[in-house]
């Protein structure tokens, strides 16, 4: 019997780039859901994969955002909450700011038509103790807002680099101490909160998710396929079962995402970013059994996890 793994898929709209990234031509609220989610939508049905999609509030909240949340459900995937703005400075929100960001979220997902979510991702991979308070009392499964990484600030180096002004910049992405999380799921202490964090390289602990492979494919298509493969055969050798992470940016060229040239792997044209993220769910298909992060957290949680204080969590 396969180990499981799961993917998932963070819905996070061209205006919100724009945002975070300090261009004012977010205000405009651009959108590219109509051209990538029947494409992500296909890639799925070839792969014959239920996965999980974060929703923004703030987009199922219009018609396009409506749109592919319908379309998203009726294909059988999870829906779960990305926060309503997307801030990635959520970590920066006082208590009551934080439940209305969840709350908004969940309100503009049901109206859309989706089932009040479970799951919830911190923007940025923003998450709090006031945070993990919230989705417990709201009645959440789980929280899969952690990547276990060293790689934060340099991540943020670089996209503060070209950014103009922007709120929280000064800690986008984390710190150092990202990397001492557990790479394999655990129970928040006190709250009893499953998280799954988003898999990182057994032991080198680098991101391995889509941006990251288009950013070495954009080097040597070769280069990020051995960098997958690797990551996948230390996941079976140190027995973690992989959560990938994937965007909408994962299919989309860089004339279909105006002002996000900055963004990685945005210059691999669109239809080699298709064809290598079909190959990266082949091979996670091929040695694992591969869910969408709901069912991942059910599979796991009748398991004994290691306990984590939520103070550590920043």
């Amino acid at each position: 019997m396969k180990p499981v793994a799961s993917v998932s898929l963070d819905l996070d709209n061209l205006w919100a780039y724009l945002r975070t990234h300090g261009d004012p031509r977010w205000e405009s609220r651009p959108s590219f859901l109509p051209s990538a989610v029947p494409r992500l939508l296909d890639v799925f049905g070839e792969q014959r994969l239920t996965t999980t999609v974060f929703v923004v509030g703030a987009d199922a909240e219009r018609d396009d955002g409506a749109e592919a949340v319908a379309s998203i459900t009726a294909a059988g995937h999870e829906i779960a909450n990305h926060s309503f703005w997307h801030q990635p400075w959520l970590h920066r929100f006082s208590d009551e700011e934080v439940e209305k960001e969840v709350m908004r979220a969940e309100e503009a997902i049901m109206a859309a038509g989706a089932p009040r979510p479970v799951g919830f991702r911190g923007p940025g991979y923003s998450v709090t103790s006031a945070l993990l308070d919230v989705l417990q009392r709201r009645g959440y499964r789980y929280d899969a807002s952690v990547l276990p990484t060293w790689i934060g600030p340099l991540a943020r180096a670089y996209h503060n680099r070209s950014a103009g002004s922007t709120d929280g910049g000064e800690d986008l992405f984390g710190g150092f101490g990202k990397v001492r999380a557990p790479n394999t799921a655990y129970r928040w202490r006190d709250n009893g909160l499953v998280e799954l964090p988003v898999t990182t390289m057994p032991l080198l602990r680098v991101p391995i998710h889509g941006a990251y492979l288009l950013q070495l494919h954009q080097i040597s298509p070769r280069l990020a396929r051995g960098y997958f493969r690797t990551a996948l055969r230390l996941c079976l050798a140190r027995k973690v079962s992989p959560s990938l992470l994937l965007h909408p940016t994962d299919v989309l060229s860089g004339a279909e995402a105006p002002g996000m040239e900055f963004f990685p792997g945005m210059a691999v044209p669109g239809a080699q970013k298709v064809e290598l993220l079909g190959w990266v769910l082949s091979l996670l298909r091929e040695h694992f059994d591969v869910v969408g992060t709901g069912a991942h957290v059910e599979r796991i949680a009748g398991s004994p996890l290691r306990e984590r204080d939520p103070v550590a969590c920043g």
